[in-house]
Order: C-alpha cells, then sequence, then structure tokens
C-alpha cells in the first residue's frame, strides 16, 4: 500500500481484503501453487504472519478432492485439542452435516489414559478412531496424537479421509510430521508442514480454507 494510502481500520471485511492483498503481492514473485493450495497457504500466512509457511507446507496428492468428497459425504471432524475445535468454521462445516468431534475433553479418555499410562492425546485417537472411521483428522498441537494416528492407519484399524497433520513443537513433532509426508501412514492423503512449525492457527487455517474451497 503506498503512503498516504488509506483503509478503514473499523472494517474488518476492509482489513482482511488488504492483508490478503499484501500477501499475494509478496508470495506471487517467489512460489508457484495450484489454485488450491495457494487458497491455503495464503490463509496459514494470514493467521500467522509467517511466509516460511510458504516453503514448508506439504500437500498429498489427492487431499483436496479427498477433502471435498468426505465434506459434501457429511463426514465428522476429528479435532485433536479444543483450541483447534474452537476455531474451526462452525456455519460451513454443519452444511453438508459435518459433526466436529473432540475426544480428548472426553472424561472416559482421560480415565483410559491414566489407566494404560499414556497420554489423552494417544487415547483419543483410539476413541476416535471408533466413533468416525472415515473422518477428517486434524492435529495441530500433539505429536503423539499424529504417531498414534499413523500406528492405527497403518495397523488397518483406521482410515480417516483425510490427515491435517500440524503439531507444534520440539518432541517428535518433526518426527510424526517427517513419517507423515513420507508414506508410512499408507494411502491416506495429508497435508502438513515440516519442521517443528505448525499449531492451532496453521491447523485452523487449513480447515477453514478448505471449507470454503469446497463450500
Amino acid at each position: 500500500m503506498c503512503d498516504g494510502d488509506k483503509i478503514a481500520l473499523t472494517d474488518p471485511l476492509a482489513i482482511e481484503a488488504e492483508s490478503f492483498r499484501i500477501i499475494d503481492s509478496e508470495l506471487s514473485p517467489h512460489f508457484r501453487f495450484t489454485p488450491q493450495e495457494h487458497a491455503v497457504v495464503r490463509r496459514v500466512v494470514h493467521a500467522t504472519a509467517d511466509f516460511e509457511y510458504a516453503r514448508n507446507l506439504r500437500f498429498a496428492p489427492g487431499c483436496f478432492e479427498a477433502f471435498d468428497k468426505a465434506y459434501k459425504a457429511g463426514a465428522s471432524l476429528v479435532a485433536d485439542v479444543a483450541m483447534v475445535a474452537a476455531g474451526v468454521s462452525k456455519d460451513l462445516l454443519a452444511r453438508h452435516g459435518s459433526k466436529l468431534l473432540c475426544p480428548i475433553n472426553d472424561p472416559a479418555v482421560a480415565v483410559a489414559a491414566k489407566a494404560a499410562g499414556h497420554t489423552r492425546s494417544i487415547e483419543a485417537m483410539r476413541a476416535a478412531a471408533l466413533q468416525a472411521p472415515g473422518a477428517i483428522l486434524v492435529i495441530g498441537n500433539a505429536p503423539t496424537a499424529l504417531l498414534e494416528a499413523q500406528r492405527l492407519i497403518i495397523a488397518g484399524k483406521w482410515k480417516p479421509a483425510l490427515v491435517i497433520g500440524v503439531p507444534v513443537g520440539f518432541v517428535s513433532a518433526e518426527e510424526s510430521k517427517h513419517a507423515l509426508e513420507h508414506g508410512h501412514a499408507g494411502e491416506v492423503p495429508y497435508i502438513t508442514t515440516l519442521g517443528r512449525k505448525g499449531g492451532t492457527p496453521a491447523a485452523v487455517a487449513i480447515v477453514n480454507a478448505l471449507l470454503r474451497l469446497s463450500a
């Protein structure tokens, strides 16, 4: 935006439009994406103000088609934590009857995790595999959730329609996403990021971008 140009700082739509204009102007000369990839990347950058995501987001072949098919068939969306669940557009999700599940909040999951001596995230994935066999899985925080989801998939105990795996952190986050990218979860399509980066803002931005693309 040129010096002296102004937008209405009380108008959220104008602010968002100007933000996307700035993002697009900085993305366009340096990166090449399909229109669908661009829609996801720009929304993640908008949510994080971090252009590194333009370099480290990874899209498996068929991921957009898998999301669209599952979403329009009313597949449930499983979130690893409440923060991710809270950020998803409920209006868009409900258009085709999809339910939003967050098993980690289930008291029975906490009890089972304590009895088994492992994390609630692990137990939540086991519960999700039973509750929503064809779900869209969104993991933004817990590497143990992503590792357990892949274990269940490899064991033939779960086949989500799509895995959005972008956990953040220093312990197992990078490794869990590396495993996802390199096909350790079989034929299930995915969207992920490289390295330690990820988290709730990135996960929510990816889901909401996909919802808008399909809607």
